[in-house]
């Protein structure tokens, strides 16, 4: 009896501590009240005033435009790498090449931010670019440590990659570069989706290597919301939060409900 309410307990306490101070915040979006912590009353007002807001708007535009380029980018530099690592297992620099792949994700921000910073002016001053810190110096820098998340990645589905496969295809005449696009790319695809949806995500919620390598009037979204609350949290962010909630929560129950569609499929065949 003991062991049957064990479990139930504490995946209840561990899934409130998860998404209790979640369930406040959009609970509070909707406050009437400026105090964010004081209940005024239900309101839709913050929303109007988020959306009259052309410095978070335009810092959110901003951020979306970075975090796609940066993870396509990152896709396809951490693809090459992983093909590289997996396929080509003897070569001169391989393992150079696996440490520095794996080095971001281990370093501390504050260590990949700075050498980033170093790099962009040491690059500024004997070649003239990047001028400055900006949007470009964000997505070179944003692209850096994602590429590193979208090798381990897609590293791991090519390790259980069936070779024969290739070999098949091209025993049956096709090329090298046919038998990469025809047959690699549609199986890995999963994978290299999962991989660019991570750096997706993790070029939107950086702050520290954004706010080092950044300029006047590239501030991300995360930086602008960083700006905000140290001046006290205002309701406006928590509105803002509660959008960003509802998009990855139908994300989430869209993917579900492809998986489950895809099962009965899977059983019949």
């Amino acid at each position: 009896m003991r062991r049957g309410w064990f479990l139930p307990i504490t995946a209840t306490l561990g899934f409130a501590f998860l998404y209790a101070p979640i369930m406040s915040l959009v609970v509070f979006s909707f406050n009437e009240s400026k105090l964010v912590t004081v209940w005024g009353g239900f309101s839709t007002k913050w929303y109007g005033e988020l959306f009259a807001d052309p410095q978070m708007l335009g810092a959110a535009w901003l951020s979306l435009q970075i975090a796609f380029f940066s993870a396509s980018i990152a896709l396809v530099l951490g693809t090459l790498a992983a093909v590289a690592l997996v396929r080509f297992r003897k070569f001169r620099g391989r393992t150079v090449l696996a440490g520095t792949v794996s080095a971001p994700l281990v370093m501390p921000d504050v260590i990949t931010g700075l050498a980033l910073l170093l790099l962009f002016v040491a690059m500024e001053g004997t070649l003239g670019w990047p001028a400055g810190r900006g949007i470009v110096t964000i997505i070179i820098a944003h692209s850096t440590f994602c590429m590193a998340y979208v090798c381990v990645v897609v590293q791991s589905r090519l390790a259980d990659f069936d070779l024969s496969l290739e070999e098949a295809a091209m025993d049956l005449g096709a090329t090298p570069v046919r038998v990469f696009f025809d047959i690699t790319l549609p199986i890995i695809a999963p994978a290299l989706v999962s991989g660019w949806l991570l750096a997706f995500t993790l070029s939107l919620d950086d702050l520290v290597i954004a706010s080092f390598v950044s300029g006047p009037g590239s501030s991300t979204l995360p930086m602008v919301i960083f700006s905000k609350v140290k001046l006290g949290v205002s309701p406006d962010v928590n509105a803002l939060a509660t959008i960003i909630i509802g998009i990855v929560a139908l994300g989430v129950f869209a993917a579900t409900l492809l998986q489950l569609r895809a099962r009965p499929k899977k059983a019949r065949a």
